[in-house]
C-alpha cells in the first residue's frame, strides 16, 4: 500500500500549521513556500482536513489555518483516512470483490489492513509535531557548530 501526495503533503500542511500557528493563523501561500507545495493542491487537502473537523479558518489581511482541536486529539490515521479516502490496501476487503466469500487472499490483506490502522492509530499529531521541533533544533545546532 502506498499512501499518494495527498496524504503526505496533507499530513506535512497540517504539521506545519501546528507548528507555525501558535500566534496567528498560517496562511496557505507561507505553507506552501515552506513545503514546496503550489497552493491550489494545499487548497484542496485543506479544505478535506477542515471539514473533517482537524482545522479553523480565520478569514481577513492576517488570516490563514489554525487547528481546530488539540493535536493530542488528532490521530494521524483519521487524518490520512480522511486525505486518501480510506486506507484500504486491497479492493477485497470492500464490497468490489465478487469472489471476497470464499478467497483466502483475502486473509492477508485484512492483516495488512488490521497492522497498518493500528500503526497510523497509535501515533498522533503532537508525536509529529515534537518530532519536528527535535529536527529542527538539530539543524540549528548543527549550522551553529559550522
Amino acid at each position: 500500500m502506498r499512501i499518494s501526495t495527498k496524504g503526505r503533503y496533507g499530513l506535512r500542511a497540517l504539521i506545519d500549521i501546528a507548528v507555525n500557528s501558535e500566534t496567528e493563523p498560517v496562511s496557505i501561500s507561507s505553507i506552501g513556500e515552506r513545503q514546496s507545495v503550489s497552493t491550489s493542491y494545499l487548497e484542496q487537502l485543506i479544505s478535506k482536513m477542515k471539514k473533517a473537523g482537524f482545522l479553523d479558518s480565520v478569514r481577513g489581511v492576517n488570516g490563514g489555518y489554525m487547528l481546530a482541536r488539540a493535536p493530542e486529539e488528532i490521530s494521524i490515521g483519521d487524518v490520512l483516512r480522511t486525505l486518501e479516502d480510506g486506507l484500504t490496501p486491497a479492493n477485497c476487503l470492500g464490497d468490489e470483490c465478487g469472489s471476497a466469500d470464499f478467497c483466502v487472499e483475502k486473509v492477508v490483506w485484512e492483516r495488512i489492513n488490521e497492522s497498518v490502522n493500528a500503526a497510523v492509530d497509535s501515533l498522533w499529531l503532537q508525536d509529529l509535531i515534537q518530532a519536528q521541533k527535535e529536527f529542527q533544533n538539530e539543524v540549528e545546532r548543527e549550522n551553529c557548530t559550522l
